[in-house]
């Protein structure tokens, strides 16, 4: 994924692999570190990136994601900056669940289809509203290009920030977002690179 353009190079990258991740647990700001998958998936993360020119690393607070930005930083060696506004959605009581028990939760509240809508937006379980969510994602953005504007920085964050992340870099309107298969997400340790 590539947006052409001039001065700053952007590389997003998602965490590597947890437990939670494997056993299909909804994680959101529940901290849990790599298990050694995740670990693995870093190191080839940095491997894949090796020829890019990284001036700093700015990572989530969250484990999973300064675990995977140290790793890939064995390879830089450039300052790492930590940013709690890039950290993934906070899920509230849903946090913790598995894919099943997400289904059984869908079919007893049907408006959880619609948790990932940006357009509705509700307000369900204490998770976090969408609009809340892309706003601290787009400041945070905002700040991360305006004050590295000339260099080239990686970007540590989460699956479900890479949407929004997606939207600002592609100049695409947040309405977009109604699920969770509404824009190409990335895997554990996935990247995409941005360039403005």
């Amino acid at each position: 994924i590539e947006f052409k353009g001039r001065d700053m190079k952007i590389i997003i990258t998602r965490h590597g692999q947890t437990e939670w991740n494997r056993l299909g647990k909804l994680q959101g700001q529940t901290d849990i570190c790599l298990n050694e998958v995740g670990k693995q998936q870093a190191e080839e993360t940095a491997n894949q990136i090796a020829n890019e020119k990284i001036d700093l690393i700015i990572t989530s607070t969250l484990t999973r994601a300064k675990e995977t930005a140290e790793i890939i930083n064995k390879r830089f060696n450039v300052p790492i900056v930590i940013d709690d506004r890039i950290k993934e959605r906070n899920y509230g009581k849903s946090e913790g669940i598995t894919l099943e028990e997400r289904l059984e939760l869908k079919r007893n509240y049907p408006i959880v289809e619609y948790v990932w809508n940006y357009k509705k937006n509700i307000d369900f379980n204490e998770i976090e509203t969408m609009h809340d969510f892309c706003k601290r994602i787009y400041i945070a953005l905002d700040d991360i290009t305006e004050k590295y504007k000339d260099k080239n920085v990686l970007i540590v964050t989460h699956g479900g920030a890479y949407f929004p992340i997606s939207c600002y870099f592609n100049k695409k309107p947040l309405e977009i977002i109604v699920d969770r298969t509404s824009v190409k997400g990335l895997q554990n340790c996935e990247f995409a690179k941005f360039e403005i």
